[in-house]
Order: structure tokens, then C-alpha cells, then sequence
């Protein structure tokens, strides 16, 4: 199917709080909020126009610019209140209709819908379904594998997580949706497999990217000023992300005894939570800290908030090794930009990284169960300067010739080109046939929508 420049890609991503500048660190707002972000403002500089389709809530505005050719679209659902996004899902059929009316009152044209994470998958389906457009859905995490990869007791984590019916509803979209985009080959053999059975020729392995103008290496001496500049001292080993269970915080703890007996002057910066922590949040936090205590290594590791989206390429930079030690973790985007900096990165075997990169040249990665191995992979790196100029070079090329935004819009549009959507022109409510806006039409598009109440 030929995608032509200055056609409108629709992007949906209904959780969290998707702006023009996201606060990551805010509930059900980090990695993927960046994805869709960077695609969109790719594909716009490609010369296509994004429109990003949200959910409203809060005090949020109906429409935001993002960039020339990407918009921000908030359409209401569920209330005014924040909505996990285990539980949006029960609102998804409202939100769609609001967008059905929208995109008919503005006869809107899309050349395909690009859909994130399974609530955003719902809504995706619904919308090709009337529009009879493409859909292509990224999942970036996957309710069987989060399942089978949570430990506690099974009843609270089906209480929390929705898992029976978040299954349910991913092998319904995975089905009906024209492409299916897997981050990893891990990702693509998990829905190929089990409980999905999906075709593996509808999967497609496009990995995330990272910002490149952002996230690049330094000189020495500027690392060294920029640690200063952090008020830090001697080795970092650097952990940062959201505060949540899967994340391994306290696996990182454990196998940083074997870190501290090995290597003297290293110290662990834990950079975890987020700007407004929840009772949750911050009952995980005192838990960390409790366990550092217990192994007696208190005093070795830094407890920071939330580091402000301006300063994280700088705190990449300021580290001597980052540890991405997570239970799960569908792709692992901070360690990528992590190597991008050209800071030695030691990542999970629970995760779809480890198999993209080439062990001792560009990463190293051992099991975060294994305290013990972890531990002993980070002091390697600490410990031995060769191994850890081998993976500051080369772990920085080959996050710059894999993972950059505009190798994953170019791979996407690609994609798009074997797509085949045999379907009759759709009539639209007049009894009109759905064709391009007229100019005029285009000028009144680009104002801000409004809504008068929130459903």
C-alpha cells in the first residue's frame, strides 16, 4: 500500500499523559509516550502529518502542537479523572465514538492508524474497522509474558493487572489488525507462539529508537565535569527508570554486594520514581532502602528522585556503567540510550536487548536472578579498563546503526508498502463518499478542537 509524503498517519496511544512535553515519571507515562513522540515528529519531517489521538482528562487541553505536521488530539472518555490503563479499557468504545465524530464532522483522511499497547489497540481496530484504512499495532508489552514473568500470589496480581481479560482483548486485536510490530525477535516468537498464535509473516521486528541529536558520546574530560557538575564522586553505577516491581531494583541491590567487595570506590545511584510518587511508589522506595540497609550497604548507594527529562543524557553520561537489571522488560530503551552516550551497559537476560547485542563488544548481560553473575558482569566493567572502552565504542555504534528514530520511520513505512486493504470507499454519514478535504477544509482542521464537557 503506497504511503505518499503529506498523507496523515492517525497514532493512538490512549493511556498516560501524552504531551508535547511529558513529565515522565507520572502514572503510566515513560517509554512508550517517548516512542510515539519521536516517531510521529520523524514521520513529520519525512513530510507526512501525525495527528496523536489521546485520551482527555484533568485539565488537559482538546488539542496540542507538537511540532510542524504533529498534533496532539485529546478526546474524552471515562470522566475527568486519570485511569489506569489496566482499567481503560472498559472506556475504549466511548472514546471511540467521540473520535468517529470528530474525524466525520472534519472529514479527516488518514492513510493508515498506528496503535500502542493493547487499550490503544481496541480503539485502533474499531476506528481501521470503520474506516476502513490499515492498522498497524505495536504492543511494546505483552500480558502473557508480564503474566508469567510477575511473582506474588496469582489472585492480587489478576486483581491488578486484568491479565485474563488483557489477553483476551490482545489475541482479538492481533487477529483482526493488519501488521503486527514486535520491538524484538523475543517479543515476535512469544506472539507467534502460545496463547496467540499469531501468523509469524503478519509480525514485523522494528526495534524503538532513541534521539540521536540527544544521546551521544563525550570526551572524557566533559564526562569527568559533568560528574562534578552532578555533585558525584568515583565510579557510578547508574539505575534509573519508574519505580515498579519488574524494574529489579532490589535484584540490583543484591548483586551489588558482589560490586562493593571487589571494587572500592564505586558507589550505586538508584534515580527511581517519579515527580508526583503515589502511596505505592513510595512504599517500593522504603522497601529499597530498607534492603540496602539490611545488606549493609546503605551508605554505598544514592537514592534520587525523578531525574527531569534536560538533565538524563548528562546523568547517562555521568556513569561509569548502567545496569538495566529488570524481571521483564519488553526492549530496554534507557540502557539503548544509555550505549548511545558511550557508557558501559550491563542489561538483563529478561528482555529482548540482550539478543540484539554482541556480547563483550558492545554490551555485557547476565541473569538479574543470579545476583551473584550480575554483580561480577558490573565489577568486569569497573574492573578492566579495556572491556570498558571496548563497550563505550562500540556499544555507542551500534545504538547509532540500529536504534535511531529514523531507521525505525523508514522500516515502519516499509512495512506498510506489502500491506494489501481490499475495501469498498466508506460513506460517510451524508451519504458522501469519503474523499480529501478541501483547502478550506484543511485551514479549519488545524484549529484547536473543542469540546464542551467532558463525557
Amino acid at each position: 500500500m503506497p504511503i505518499k509524503p503529506r498523507e496523515r498517519i492517525m497514532m493512538i496511544s490512549t493511556h498516560g499523559y501524552v504531551s508535547a512535553t511529558p513529565e515522565f515519571g507520572m502514572p503510566d507515562t515513560g517509554g512508550q509516550v517517548v516512542y510515539v513522540l519521536e516517531l510521529s515528529n520523524c514521520l513529520a519531517r519525512m513530510g507526512y502529518r501525525v495527528d496523536i489521538l489521546t485520551r482527555r482528562f484533568e485539565n488537559q487541553p482538546a488539542s496540542e502542537k507538537v511540532s510542524d505536521g504533529v498534533r496532539i488530539l485529546r478526546f474524552p472518555c471515562g470522566g475527568r479523572e486519570f485511569i489506569p490503563k489496566e482499567a481503560l479499557c472498559y472506556k475504549i468504545p466511548e472514546w471511540v465514538s467521540n473520535v468517529r465524530r470528530h474525524v466525520e464532522s472534519k472529514r479527516l483522511r488518514y492513510a493508515f492508524i498506528d496503535s500502542h499497547y493493547w487499550d490503544a489497540g481496541l480503539a485502533g481496530q474499531a476506528l481501521a474497522n470503520h474506516l476502513q484504512i490499515p492498522h498497524v499495532h505495536t504492543p511494546h508489552s505483552i500480558g502473557a509474558w508480564k503474566r508469567d514473568n510477575m511473582q506474588g500470589d496469582p489472585a492480587e496480581l489478576e486483581r491488578v493487572y486484568n491479565f485474563r481479560h488483557r489477553i483476551r482483548e490482545e489475541k482479538v486485536v492481533y487477529d483482526e489488525c493488519d501488521v503486527v510490530v514486535a520491538t524484538t525477535p523475543q517479543q515476535r516468537d512469544i506472539l507467534v507462539a502460545g496463547e496467540y498464535d499469531v501468523p509469524r509473516k503478519k509480525i514485523h521486528v522494528i526495534p524503538p529508537g532513541y534521539d540521536d541529536t540527544r544521546f551521544f558520546p563525550v570526551s572524557s574530560a566533559s564526562r569527568l565535569a559533568i560528574k562534578q557538575d552532578l555533585d558525584l564522586a568515583g565510579q557510578i553505577v547508574l539505575a534509573l527508570g519508574r519505580m515498579a516491581k519488574n524494574k529489579g531494583y532490589d535484584l540490583l541491590l543484591r548483586a551489588m554486594t558482589v560490586v562493593f567487595e571487589r571494587v572500592e570506590d564505586v558507589r550505586l545511584l538508584l534515580a527511581v520514581g517519579s515527580t508526583e510518587p503515589n502511596d505505592d511508589e513510595i512504599r517500593q522506595v522504603e522497601q529499597l532502602r530498607r534492603l540496602a540497609k539490611e545488606l549493609g550497604i546503605r551508605d554505598r548507594v544514592l537514592f534520587r528522585d525523578y531525574i527531569p527529562d534536560e538533565l538524563l543524557a548528562d546523568c547517562y553520561r555521568a556513569a561509569d556503567v548502567f545496569a538495566l537489571s529488570s524481571r521483564y522488560e519488553p526492549f530496554g530503551m534507557t540502557a539503548v540510550e544509555a550505549m548511545a552516550c558511550g557508557t558501559p551497559t550491563v542489561v538483563t537476560t529478561e528482555g529482548g536487548l540482550w539478543e540484539q547485542v554482541t556480547w563483550g563488544l558492545e554490551a555485557l548481560y547476565a541473569n538479574p536472578f543470579d545476583p551473584e553473575a550480575f554483580g561480577h558482569a558490573i565489577a568486569t566493567v569497573l574492573m578492566r579498563p579495556r572491556v570498558r572502552d571496548q563497550l563505550a565504542k562500540f556499544g555507542s555504534q551500534k545504538a547509532r546503526s540500529r536504534f535511531t528514530w529514523t531507521g525505525v520511520a523508514q522500516q515502519l513505512l516499509h512495512v506498510l508498502q506489502s500491506v494489501e486493504l481490499v475495501a469498498a470507499p466508506r460513506q460517510v454519514a451524508d451519504g458522501g463518499e469519503h474523499s480529501p478535504p478541501s483547502a478550506s477544509r484543511l485551514e479549519e482542521e488545524e484549529e484547536p478542537w473543542r469540546v464542551g464537557v467532558y463525557s
